[in-house]
């Protein structure tokens, strides 16, 4: 009976995972094809005959799209270590010192995972010409960093307050500075860091709404929104629609299947002892 059980939880996950997958396979699968394979098969693979990289020329050929892939790159990689180096020293002193407010000021922060930023687009718009950035996409990377920031620090602090405490007393007694300690408890939550990354990064890549408040200018259009003026243009050539979605699609992709068993190993740590 026990062997039936988990074999229907076996089952429902990889019908989940097909449904989940699907969409994105299609798409990539007939980015690859010429127009009449995409609509006269479209569930197939490009084969010998079908296979076809008109789309992809297109893209490149009449859009800069190696520019907006650039500034998407630059603005997540920048927010991602603004918000570990702050958040994880955050996280840090929450959890080793005991001092008044330290209760209250984790619970703020937590506070701030549930309320969308989107709610303060008027106030933040007011602070960023009041500190008039020199570039939008440094606009940005603010505003996402102060995005990811409650959630990184609830997450770490959490972890951090699993590290051994003699671990840290004996570095102390070895004549370690607070600084060391810190950067000798990082590979320990290395978990939690690969949770705080994957979480963050998608939401900052497929970001439309502050890219396209900040930064609707040719030359700093991240790849989102470069792809959604793309599609406005080309909307009926398939090929080139299917392949802007690709490249548009494809880093998050990537950078998730590498930190999924971090983020795996950072969401199910708790669930035992």
């Amino acid at each position: 009976m026990r062997w039936l059980q988990k074999l229907g939880v076996h089952a429902a996950l990889i019908l989940y995972t097909l449904v989940a997958i699907s969409p994105v396979l299609l798409i990539v699968m007939n980015s690859f094809k010429n127009r009449r394979a995409i609509f006269q098969s479209p569930l197939s693979f490009p084969t010998q005959e079908t296979f076809d990289l008109v789309g992809y020329e297109t893209v490149f050929d009449r859009s800069a799209f190696h520019l907006y892939f650039g500034n998407s790159l630059i603005v997540t990689i920048v927010s991602l270590l603004l918000i570990l180096l702050a958040g994880s020293m955050a996280a840090y002193a929450l959890a080793e010192y005991r001092f008044k407010g330290n209760a209250f000021l984790g619970l703020y922060m937590a506070v701030g995972i549930m309320i969308p930023i989107r709610l303060g687009t008027v106030v933040l718009l007011k602070m960023l010409v009041a500190l008039s950035p020199p570039s939008p996409l440094i606009s940005l990377v603010l505003i996402y960093t102060a995005s990811g920031l409650p959630l990184a620090v609830f997450v770490l602090s959490q972890f951090m307050r699993q590290v051994p405490k003699e671990l840290k007393d004996a570095a102390r007694v070895d004549g370690a500075s607070e600084y060391r300690i810190y950067w000798m408890t990082l590979p320990l939550v290395r978990p939690a860091i690969g949770t705080v990354m994957v979480i963050n990064m998608i939401p900052i890549w497929n970001d439309l709404w502050f890219p396209l408040l900040l930064a609707s200018a040719p030359e700093s259009r991240t790849v989102i929104l470069g792809a959604q003026i793309f599609l406005g243009q080309f909307v009926s050539d398939w090929n080139a629609v299917l392949s802007s979605l690709t490249l548009s699609m494809l880093p998050v992709i990537v950078l998730y299947f590498i930190f999924s068993r971090q983020l795996i190993r950072g969401l199910t740590a708790g669930a035992v002892k």
